[in-house]
């Protein structure tokens, strides 16, 4: 029987179309994984002319599978937000490009003991990073009503979000844990459509993973770090797999802000610092959809650091 892979990048060629690579170029990869984006990136870098990729991630099971002793390629074990801490602690004086593919793993859904998926019982685990952070059983532990239905409604898009949160309240007072995967969807089956089981699970998980690793503050400080690090010219190209994250990447890159507000100068001119390349973000064709399923809902946005006139 053939091993799962650890994971499938979408969209690399159009990936490596973006960044516009130089052989003599430094880069930041700010989400590992299974490396497939990183080991394309390094290929198109010649050490001798001083290329370079620096490649994050806080999972230590994807640092582990990086490779070793390549002069072009330094693995940093970390989590993304801190990618301007790290270019100052290399020295790196700008890089030419970043590119982020937010998307899980394939390898965080495929281990139950991850506790990412809802179709196999696992731990109620979903960090990223396991030696930081709380893993969901302690965060459904300790999180109030409120808080919880703002979660389920605002990171998982639930309609029912204030009738769960209800239910996994009361669930807990009533002295039951949310120690396994399995407990959790035995609490929220009731309200899920049985028509939309698979869709709702999916929001409620991804919701819950959203907080537990801070994704979207982790996404807010990977821009605004890209953004001091790219040279002027540079590019940023960032993969998003829900509209939430679309949305924050669309208003930066428009604006400069992960709000979309528009700041113009006295002739009504938009002072942003990033240039869009094209106004539509680029999807995956029906082939590479049927190749790797998973990659439908990614969606590719890229844009260029504007020179500053002096």
């Amino acid at each position: 029987m053939s091993e799962q892979p650890y994971h499938i990048p979408a969209l690399l060629p159009q990936c490596l179309d973006a960044l516009d690579i130089k052989p003599g170029g430094v880069y930041v990869d700010a989400t590992y994984g299974g490396g497939g984006h990183s080991r394309a990136i390094i290929e198109r870098l010649d050490a001798d002319e001083g290329g370079h990729l620096y490649s994050f991630d806080q999972d230590m099971d994807a640092v582990s599978r990086a490779p070793k002793g390549d002069d072009r390629f330094t693995m940093v074990y970390s989590n993304f937000r801190f990618i301007t801490n790290f270019m100052r602690f290399y020295d790196v004086d700008g890089v030419d490009g970043v590119l982020a593919d937010l998307g899980v793993s394939f390898h965080h859904f495929d281990t139950p003991e991850r506790g990412f998926s809802f179709r196999a019982d696992g731990p109620l685990d979903m960090r990223m990073n396991r030696s930081a952070s709380r893993p969901a059983s302690r965060l459904l532990a300790e999180i109030d009503r409120d808080r919880l239905t703002d979660i389920l409604k605002i990171y998982g898009e639930l309609q029912q979000a204030r009738r769960m949160a209800d239910a996994i309240i009361r669930s807990r007072e009533s002295g039951k844990p949310f120690e396994t995967v399995g407990q959790l969807i035995e609490t929220v089956s009731p309200l899920i459509d049985p028509r939309k089981e698979k869709k709702e699970l999916a929001q409620l998980f991804q919701a819950l993973r959203i907080e537990v690793n801070d994704e979207m503050g982790a996404l807010r400080e990977l821009l605004e770090g890209a953004l001091s690090v790219l040279k002027p010219g540079g590019r940023i190209a960032i993969l998003t797999y829900h509209s939430l994250e679309d949305r924050m990447v669309k208003n930066f890159f428009k604006t400069g802000n992960i709000e979309g507000r528009v700041d113009k100068d006295f002739f009504g001119r938009v002072n942003a610092p990033l240039r869009p390349l094209g106004s539509r973000p680029i999807t995956p064709d029906d082939a590479e959809i049927a190749a790797n399923p998973r990659s439908r809902s990614a969606k590719l946005r890229v844009a260029e650091k504007i020179e500053t006139e002096k």
